[in-house]
């Protein structure tokens, strides 16, 4: 039965990596695979001899437990699970809401605002560090999103859209790597209790940092990058409470943190109560007036069109369910001991900075979260250990190799139609030397 479960995850990760060629969405193999890999420890329960209990972390043996005991430890094991994957994904449902909230009034507009300059190599500069710290903030995803929103508004021409949009990959990427709410993999650890923010921030800011500006001293250098843009004389219309709208999402995104430190309770708490206090400010902007208990039809196109049930209405619904089957299948293998066991040759057989350098590399090609959840039941490493800001580092900032393999990558390969080997021939070597040299900056870092 083990070897059928592996071979469902094996057969399910390739459709998922599969995806533009077979035209299904990741979702949907991802979902199947969650629901066969737990109904088959369901079926072949009484066949195992070893189950990893998440409550005490260790690998134990129940072969002498009688049917019903090993059911309830199975009942047991997956509520454990799912709970712990709901709170990533409530708390990933809430940034999106806020950030939804931010664009209904127009608030991403500020940031075109203060670009002033007509030279492209300053330009890159401009975007790329927006990027970097926007994408710390709102997620790498998003702020990839935002990025190229603007540029499409500053350079006319797509062939250097291409160019801008290879930079701003590697930008969020980075940026999203040294923040717990700026890139899912990092969330995952920050929420299992692996990293902290303030040495998550201080052993990770500086490679990251170089991850981007290594491949920006490169760029510079390129033809791609000499010369001025054409100015626009487009007039735009904008909002007046974009500016502070901006503002207040983005603090109350960075508050979450905060409140985590504070009460120490889960950090999907503190992103409801952001967005609570969020979509309360929005909806008194709005000046709505709606009747919950008996609306008119009035009131029902109101609801409709009001920025909280709109942020709604726009939050990646298949994403979230992409990221609960891959979690969750992921969490079935894990309780059988699989993962725990390859961590343990793994560990045996090669250095574990290669074997991180290698995982981070392989993100390029093999979805990170998979990867990531993965590392954290593969390292028995206690919480605050070098070892999981070397994971978040890698996994976070490998994708940027190829367009395929990271969010950021794919939005911008769709926004932009960037080709795979367009992106393989100009950008991919440039963010593996950012990369190589982040890793080395945070391996000399960790050893003082």
């Amino acid at each position: 039965m083990i070897f059928f479960i592996i071979c469902v995850f094996f057969i399910g990760y390739t459709a998922i990596t599969l995806e533009h060629t077979i035209k299904i969405d990741k979702l949907i193999p991802a979902i199947l695979m969650m629901a066969i890999s737990w109904a088959a420890i369901s079926l072949g329960l009484d066949s195992f001899t070893q189950w990893f209990d998440p409550h005490i972390g260790k690998l134990t043996d129940i072969s002498l437990l009688q049917h019903e005991a090993k059911g309830e430890l199975l009942e047991g094991t997956l509520l454990h699970h799912f709970g712990k994957t709901s709170e990533i994904l409530i708390f990933l449902m809430g940034a999106m809401a806020i950030v939804e909230m931010i664009d209904h009034f127009d608030g991403f507009g500020t940031i075109k605002k203060v670009i002033k300059t007509n030279k492209k190599i300053t330009l890159l500069w401009i975007i790329s560090f927006l990027a970097f710290f926007l994408s710390a903030i709102i997620d790498n995803l998003t702020a990839t999103i935002v990025m190229i929103t603007i540029i499409r508004k500053i350079v006319p021409e797509q062939k250097d859209r291409m160019w801008f949009s290879g930079f701003i990959i590697i930008a969020a990427n980075a940026g999203g790597a040294w923040s717990p709410i700026g890139d899912v993999t990092t969330t995952m650890l920050w929420m299992a209790g692996k990293v902290t923010t303030g040495k998550l921030i201080l052993l990770l800011g500086i490679p990251s940092l170089i991850n981007l500006v290594v491949p920006l001293v490169i760029g510079s250098f390129l033809p791609a990058f000499k010369g001025k843009l054409v100015s626009s004389t487009d007039v735009e219309t904008t909002n007046k409470y974009g500016t502070p709208m901006l503002m207040i999402g983005l603090g109350l995104i960075v508050f979450v943190p905060v409140f985590k430190t504070m009460t120490h309770l889960p950090p999907y708490i503190g992103m409801m109560l952001s967005l609570a206090i969020f979509a309360l400010i929005a909806e008194f902007i709005s000046n709505r007036s709606i009747s919950f208990t008996n609306p008119s039809d009035t009131d029902k196109n109101i609801i409709h069109s009001g920025p909280t049930l709109a942020a709604l209405g726009k939050i990646e619904i298949p994403s979230l369910l992409f990221f609960l089957g891959i979690l969750m299948t992921v969490a079935a293998m894990e309780s059988l001991g699989i993962i725990f066991n390859f961590g343990q040759s793994v560990s045996a057989t090669m250095p574990e900075n290669l074997f991180i350098t290698l995982l981070g590399a392989s993100s390029a090609i093999i979805d990170n979260v998979p990867l990531v959840a993965a590392s954290i039941g593969m390292f028995q490493n206690p919480p605050d250990s070098t070892v999981w800001y070397f994971i978040a580092y890698a996994a976070g900032t490998g994708g940027s190799m190829l367009i395929i393999g990271s969010a950021s990558g794919v939005v911008a390969m769709g926004m932009e139609k960037i080709s795979f080997f367009w992106y393989l021939k100009n950008i991919s070597l440039l963010a593996l030397i950012g990369y190589l040299a982040g890793t080395g900056v945070f391996l000399l870092l960790s050893s003082l």
